[in-house]
């Protein structure tokens, strides 16, 4: 076989891998904004996995997901678009770190209460308030919002790490959808910061959340 064939032959396995493996199992998206600082900052580049919520699993408090918009939530107008051939290319075939998403915290799944804000200031789930010092960003208040609510099964309630600067399930309780996240709009959930080099890091779940009872 020419040289040429084998090097076509090639890129299309690899191609085909590539797209394999970013609808299984890993996709990356761009930080549009900056409601999940510090944790995670404007124009990083994250890797979502996939295999967490698998068959049965869903999200778990204190997953940082990303997920299509419920409806309304998102500018689609601010949402990156590629501007080179090659990252033209790339989005063609699902490979461009994709806008157009929103990443939040997972504060309440389906029949969790979640409320804000209790004599100390707050957030509670199921009656446990969680010690969120550790992902806040510096100076936050866990919310200027206060809020009560009864989160449906297969749903999500999520908010950013940035309080003070999310549009999240606070803003939208008025909307049609009160707030909440159908699970099926996740995409999977946050586990590394790829780029930068100077903010690369894995990504874990608060320990706060193991405290918290299932209601």
């Amino acid at each position: 076989m020419p040289f040429w064939q084998e090097l076509t032959l090639l890129l299309a396995i690899a191609l085909v891998l590539a797209i394999g493996i970013k609808a299984l199992f890993l996709q990356a998206f761009y930080i549009p904004s900056g409601s999940m600082n510090e944790t995670l900052v404007f124009n990083d580049r994250i890797l979502v996995q996939k295999v967490s919520y698998w068959g049965t699993a869903a999200p778990q408090r204190g997953d940082i997901v990303v997920f299509e918009d419920p409806g309304g939530w998102l500018d689609r107008a601010q949402a990156p678009q590629p501007r080179t051939v090659f990252a033209k290319t790339l989005e063609f075939f699902g490979l461009y770190p994709t806008g157009g998403h929103l990443v939040k915290r997972v504060i309440g799944v389906g029949g969790d209460t979640v409320k804000c804000c209790d004599k100390q200031g707050r957030v509670s789930v199921n009656g446990t308030p969680l010690r969120e010092r550790d992902y806040l960003a510096p100076g936050e208040r866990p919310s200027l919002i206060t809020f009560e609510q009864e989160v449906p099964d297969g749903f999500l309630w999520v908010m950013g790490d940035n309080r003070s600067n999310s549009a999240d399930s606070r803003v939208h309780l008025g909307d049609p959808g009160g707030g909440f996240v159908p699970e099926t709009n996740v995409v999977g959930k946050v586990f590394s910061v790829v780029w930068p080099l100077d903010h690369a890091k894995m990504i874990g779940r608060p320990e706060t959340f193991e405290a918290v009872a299932s209601p």
